[in-house]
């Protein structure tokens, strides 16, 4: 975890045309004390918009004061207000496929899964709705690639791939190999669907190129979602964000008088062609609890002297999943002591060493998000309604679930090759005798999947590092 903060703070120090803290090793001691503190049972899981929030802004506020940072929210503040809208699937959803003259029931979190971020009434209401397949559901005219091709979705439902065209196949195309691009990512499907006006979405469901399997479908849609609000809802968000089963998108496609296999083949080329399913239709009704709650960013700032409009961001989110069931011993809080009780504490440390060394010439923000857990939510809004302009945000460096088992030596860039950050933070490695290793999973598309993402979206320069050991690094160069 030192690794990390040493490293950052290095490449800090370039971004900023500053020294290094006079003080640059970080305290193990103080980093202990802010992740017991922060993961301990007394803040509750550290869930927005629940007494755990108000005790960890608290708690953030205090320290970065004590660390010499000065308050950077709104209003000479240290908070940025984020309104949530609330979507929670109450009931029992009816859900069907019709099919070769046949209508088949589907069981929510089994077969299929239905959610929504789209309620604009208390109940969503979709019936025979025509199914579309198309493909990977990539629209790229950069690189020549259309799943499209001037299909009507208005009042259908899609039926979409995970992942993007390159990742099954035996050599790198248009879509960076196994390295998943944003177009792979459901995330990119669903808001180009209501994008197209889409009723509705379905992704097919499969373990390796979704990067988990079918039990953390059914454990996040299921269940309470959360977003940002948009001034046009429909722009952004269908009304309904589904998934299925590949068991049962096989099953569809069949009594369709299709080839599933056929078909997903056909996807990864730029060839491919949508096709309606002949005969089939989606339907699904449940009812919709919605709502608006409030949570807040947390961001302290360190002012320039030379360019003091000038910032270098540093981010962490400081939320986790609160208090759910008990386990087998009756624990009901989940503590979030890595993820991520370890990038707040660091961000908290690295006020610290940065307010005991000279000035920088740009400012330093730490900004500690909530709602990541809900989807990157307090990043998106910060990213959207921004306290210091994105043009003069020289960049974003990311820290999310740091190593704490076992010594580091080097560091993995998660997502590399994207900008220069990571040759600065080359030149800051080598001089602590440190080496970079590329992302491990990039088919993960980890990259996508932590806060520094929002920015990269609106332009800004985006650094997220993890520390591995010696060990670790020879192993992957033994992979490659």
């Amino acid at each position: 975890m030192r690794t990390t903060l040493l490293a950052f703070a290095a490449t800090a120090a370039l971004l900023t045309s500053c020294s290094e803290t006079q003080d640059p090793a970080p305290s193990a001691e103080n980093l202990t004390r802010h992740i017991k503190t922060l993961s301990s049972d007394e803040f509750e899981g550290r869930q927005p918009s629940t007494p755990g929030e108000e005790k960890t802004v608290a708690y953030l506020e205090a320290e970065f004061a004590k660390a010499g940072f000065a308050p950077g929210g709104v209003g000479g503040t240290w908070r940025q207000p984020v309104t949530l809208n609330r979507f929670a699937v109450t009931g029992t959803p009816t859900i069907s496929l019709t099919a070769g003259g046949m209508t088949r029931a589907l069981t929510q979190g089994e077969e299929a899964v239905v959610s929504t971020r789209g309620a604009t009434e208390p109940q969503i209401s979709i019936q025979n709705a025509p199914l579309v397949f198309v493909g990977y559901g990539v629209s790229a005219p950069d690189l020549g690639w259309d799943d499209y091709k001037g299909v009507d979705l208005k009042g259908k439902v899609a039926v979409v791939l995970v992942n993007d065209p390159d990742f099954e196949t035996p050599e790198p195309g248009k879509f960076n190999g196994r390295a998943i691009t944003y177009y792979g990512r459901h995330t990119y499907k669903y808001e180009e669907m209501a994008r197209r006006g889409a009723a509705g979405t379905l992704v097919v469901h499969e373990d390796a190129p979704a990067s988990y399997g079918w039990a953390t479908v059914k454990n996040s849609w299921s269940g309470e979602r959360r977003d940002i609000q948009h001034a046009d809802i429909r722009a952004l968000r269908a009304p309904l964000e589904g998934w299925i089963q590949l068991t049962t998108a096989q099953e569809l496609f069949k009594a369709s008088g299709l080839d599933f296999a056929a078909a997903k083949e056909s996807a990864k080329t730029a060839a491919f062609q949508p096709v309606e399913l002949p005969g089939a239709a989606f339907s699904t009704a449940f009812a919709v609890e919605t709502g608006a709650t409030v949570t807040n960013n947390v961001l302290a700032i360190l002012e320039g002297t030379a360019r003091p409009k000038e910032t270098v961001i540093y981010t962490a989110h400081w939320d986790h999943l609160g208090v759910g069931s008990p386990d087998a011993n009756g624990d009901r809080i989940f503590n979030g002591a890595v993820d991520n009780a370890t990038g707040t504490a660091a961000l908290i440390e690295l006020a610290r060493m940065f307010a005991s060394a000279p000035k920088p010439e740009r400012s330093i923000v730490m900004l500690v998000v909530t709602a990541e857990e809900g989807g990157l939510l307090g990043s998106e809004f910060y990213a959207s309604n921004p306290i210091y302009p994105l043009e003069t945000t020289v960049a974003d460096l990311n820290m999310d679930a740091i190593r704490v088992v076992g010594a580091s030596r080097d560091l993995q860039v998660i997502g590399s090759g994207k900008n220069e950050l990571e040759d600065m933070l080359s030149v800051a490695a080598k001089s602590r005798n440190m080496v970079l290793v590329p992302d491990a999973n990039p088919e993960a598309g980890i990259i996508y999947r932590s806060d520094q993402f929002n920015f990269a979206k609106k332009g800004v320069p985006v650094l997220y590092v993890k520390g591995v050991s010696t060990a670790e690094r020879f192993q992957a160069s033994v992979a490659e």
